[in-house]
């Protein structure tokens, strides 16, 4: 906000303001993703799995992990390669000449964290291929549309009094 108004109004940008955005933008894009899968978060296609149960479900959910994280082990290796050729060569940003390779680093960390849930995921799924009557560990349960639904509420009404539950003024 100060940079638009500082531009607008003053006629004055904050000197390298697109440069500290960029490297710092990195956290937040990157940093949340391995918590996201934690939560079972992430957007998922659940037409098929919707329907299955037992092993087959447990089957097909450690599958299309065992997938995500080869592929993620797969950009873990490139970007911390990429990091360490902006470290090598001495690669900054054009206007505030802000070294890039803190930023570039972040990512093969943040993913490498992504990687290590996405291994415990899918040791947690092939636990419950071999015990599906076990109880579920280390894998995000999906909720039912209705479960996310009364949760919305639960956390609508909380807000409305202050945590209580219910309904202010009832």
């Amino acid at each position: 906000m100060a940079e638009v108004l500082g531009r607008r109004l003053l006629n004055s940008p904050i000197p390298g303001a697109i440069d500290y955005i960029e490297t710092g933008m990195v956290v937040f894009a990157f940093m949340g993703a391995a918590y996201c899968q934690r939560e079972g978060g992430h957007v998922r296609m659940d037409l098929l799995v919707a329907n299955l149960r037992g092993r087959l479900l447990w089957s097909v959910e450690a599958f299309a992990i065992l997938v995500a994280a080869a592929y993620v082990a797969i950009i873990v290796w490139a970007s911390a390669q990429d990091a360490w050729r902006a470290f090598d060569l001495g690669d900054e940003t054009l206007d505030a000449h802000i070294p890039v390779w803190p930023s570039k680093l972040i990512v093969p960390i943040a993913l490498a964290v992504l990687e290590l849930r996405l291994l415990v995921n899918l040791w947690g799924y092939l636990r419950l291929v071999f015990l599906p009557n076990g109880q579920p560990w280390g894998v995000p349960l999906a909720k039912h549309v209705e479960d996310v639904a009364q949760d919305q509420i639960r956390d609508v009404l909380g807000k409305i009094d202050g945590g209580s539950g219910t309904a202010a003024g009832r």
